[in-house]
């Protein structure tokens, strides 16, 4: 007898992903908005601490290739997907991941946060901080929703 298969969610996959990454941390919370909502606000991605400016240069169906500038003055050229309630972007030194899934019984929506600096050639994040940082943009985010 074959157990019956479910289908992950955004957020289990983006835990998923994340696992895959040596260093990454996954920051996750319900926020008391619909998801609709929630993911307009997350898939403009300016609510992330560390990108003062992000650009997107072009999209194709759920491909989308962004240039974003950090509060440092550092530059990264991400490429990735963006669908509803998904998204991954990854350049040579950089690495975001938002997820959004309504909440179970309807008490909002559930996000995901992931990323960090990454170390060039090698599936991994520079872990110290990164979990501060990941707090601070849901917290970011809720602020702004609260608006």
């Amino acid at each position: 007898m074959t157990e019956p298969t479910r289908e992950m969610d955004t957020v289990q996959r983006l835990h998923v992903m994340a696992a895959g990454v040596r260093g990454a941390r996954v920051a996750e919370r319900i926020l008391p908005a619909p998801f609709e909502e929630v993911w307009e606000a997350m898939a403009a991605l300016d609510f992330l601490p560390d990108l003062q400016r992000v650009w997107v240069l072009r999209t194709d169906g759920d491909r989308i290739e962004a240039l974003a500038r950090s509060r440092y003055g550092f530059r990264a050229h991400l490429r990735g997907f963006r669908r509803p309630g998904w998204c991954w972007l990854q350049s040579r030194f950089l690495i975001v991941g938002l997820a959004a899934a309504p909440a179970p019984g309807g008490t909002g929506t559930r996000i995901a946060l992931t990323g960090g600096v990454r170390i060039p050639t090698r599936a991994a994040v520079v872990p110290f901080g990164t979990l501060r940082e990941l707090t601070s943009a849901g917290d970011r985010l809720a602020t702004r929703l609260e608006r």
